[in-house]
Parts: C-alpha cells; sequence; structure tokens
C-alpha cells in the first residue's frame, strides 16, 4: 500500500485490524494480554481507544505474533494478513524432482498454464521434442526395468504438450545441440542411427510447429542460464535435480522472465534458422 494515512486514520484502521484479527484468532481479550506481556486494560484500550496515538513498536510485534498476521498489515502498510514466513510460503515452494519425464508436476503446471506462453531452458534436449529411442538410451540407467513403463506413461503427456494452446520458446545452449549431434559429453556413447533420427524428429517439429514452437540457440560463453521454465505470469519453476523451487509471486516471475528474454534476444540462431542449422549438423555427422 502507498497511499498515505494521517496519523488518527492509521491509529483507527489499527484498531479495526486487530479486533478482526482478535476475531479470527479465537483468543479472548485477556489470553492474548497474557501472550503478549501487558494488563487486560491496556488490550482494552487498544481495540476501543479513540486516540490519534500508536502502541510501541513492541506491543505492535507481539500482537502480530500473537494473533499470526504481519505487523504491517496492522499498522495499513500492507493489505495481505498473512505473517511474512507464510507469505513466502505461499510464493515459494520446492518438490521433489523425480528422475522421469513428464512428471505430475509438470504436467500440472503445463495444464495450469494453458493458453500462456511457456519458456524453457532444458537441462539437456527438451523432453517434448525426443524420439522414443533418445527417451530409452537416456533414461533407462536411471529407471531400469520401469523406463518402457514411464516413458509409455508420459508420451501422452508430451503429445498433450506438443498440442496444447500454449505458446513455446526454447532457449538451448548451442553447444547442448552440437555435443547431442557428435555424440561427445553426456551424450558419449549415443549410437549415430539414433542421433540423426532425433535431428531429423527436431527439424521436422521446427518446421510443423512453428511459430507455437520457437527455439533459439545461445552462446553460453556470453551469456548462462539454469533449466528453469515460466509459466506465463503464473510462476517460475527451476530444476535442481532432486527438486523444483517454483517461485509465484509476480516480481520474481517478472525478472525471470526478462532474464528468458534476454537469451532469446541475444541468441546466435533464431527459431527461423533452426530447420537450416540443424540440416548442416546432420550432414557434417554423415547424414
Amino acid at each position: 500500500m502507498n497511499t498515505k494515512i494521517d496519523k488518527r486514520a492509521r491509529a483507527e484502521h489499527f484498531r479495526l485490524r486487530l479486533n478482526r484479527g482478535l476475531r479470527d484468532s479465537g483468543l479472548s481479550q485477556s489470553a492474548l494480554a497474557r501472550q503478549i506481556g501487558v494488563d487486560r486494560s491496556t488490550i482494552s484500550q487498544l481495540l476501543t481507544g479513540d486516540g490519534a496515538r500508536l502502541p510501541n513498536a513492541h506491543v505492535v510485534g507481539a500482537c502480530a505474533s500473537a494473533l499470526g498476521v504481519s505487523a504491517d498489515w496492522l499498522l495499513s502498510l500492507s493489505d495481505r494478513p498473512e505473517s511474512a514466513a507464510e507469505l513466502l510460503a505461499g510464493a515459494l515452494s520446492l518438490s521433489k524432482a523425480p528422475r522421469a519425464l513428464v512428471d505430475e508436476h509438470i504436467y500440472n503446471w503445463h495444464r495450469e498454464a494453458a493458453g500462456y506462453k511457456v519458456r524453457h531452458v532444458p537441462a539437456t534436449l527438451p523432453d517434448m521434442l525426443k524420439t522414443r529411442a533418445l527417451l530409452e538410451w537416456e533414461y533407462t540407467p536411471h529407471l531400469g526395468k520401469t523406463a518402457g513403463q514411464a516413458i509409455g506413461a508420459s508420451e501422452d503427456r508430451l503429445a498433450w504438450m506438443r498440442q496444447s494452446q500454449s505458446d513455446y520458446e526454447i532457449a538451448l545452449p548451442i553447444y547442448e545441440l552440437h555435443s547431442f549431434a557428435h555424440g561427445t559429453g553426456y551424450y558419449q556413447d549415443l549410437p549415430l542411427e539414433i542421433r540423426l533420427e532425433q535431428l531429423n524428429n527436431f527439424e521436422r517439429l521446427c518446421t510443423q510447429l512453428y511459430p507455437r514452437l520457437r527455439i533459439y540457440l545461445f552462446d553460453a560463453k556470453r551469456l548462462y542460464s539454469a533449466p528453469l521454465t515460466i509459466f506465463g505470469p503464473l510462476l517460475c519453476v527451476f530444476y535442481a535435480g532432486s527438486h523444483y523451487m517454483a517461485f509465484r509471486d509476480s516480481d520474481r516471475v517478472e525478472i525471470f522472465t526478462q532474464h528468458f528474454d534476454t537469451l532469446i534476444r541475444e541468441a546466435d540462431l533464431t527459431a527461423r534458422q533452426m530447420p537450416g542449422h540443424l540440416r548442416a549438423l546432420r550432414a557434417t555427422i554423415g547424414g
């Protein structure tokens, strides 16, 4: 709240909010007095007085703590009665990230953001564009005998994401695609036929789904990004390996949206250039 309030009005607001907080908490005046270490008459005066003076900071803070609200709300500095801890818990959440494909968390976030633009920096190549052969090569070492079942369960979700009403912008480091094409680093020992099939699939989807799907390549020597997905204005999710870290407050979502837009704006290769670049890559490895 940025509106200026004079002292008498602020004191009146404090009394109204203290009454509301006391009523919502279920505490009696005597119980509140005991919790904050003052006489009951002091609480009565705070609730019914008509002066322009506010109690000292210690009393305001103690009342807020006892009632489970924020001191800023009692003083009309905020319209949100939740405490700072509660606001943080609502704005930031941590959840386990199983080593699987499109798990329940990811799928629900995509459904929640249906119709919004989804901005994505993947940890490797984007799962929604991978062939089944690549998925099996990548996930079988982690999922063992359940890999085929997990991939089968995820294929419908991957298809839904490709066909949803959301626009997808994907920013990928150039080295990730080139390492994949040449079978180096993370992709060492990936058979050539799987790499060629995947490059063909990339080219096909980039062409068929454009402009609803746009992939950009940026130079990681100039720019860096952790793996993240921004679901419209709703939330931003970071992938930390074992956990997802999700922000829902609009200020942080906007900050990371600007970060992503910088990756797109300064990309070395645009979405229009992707099909030709994929063909050229395929040619260098014998495709």
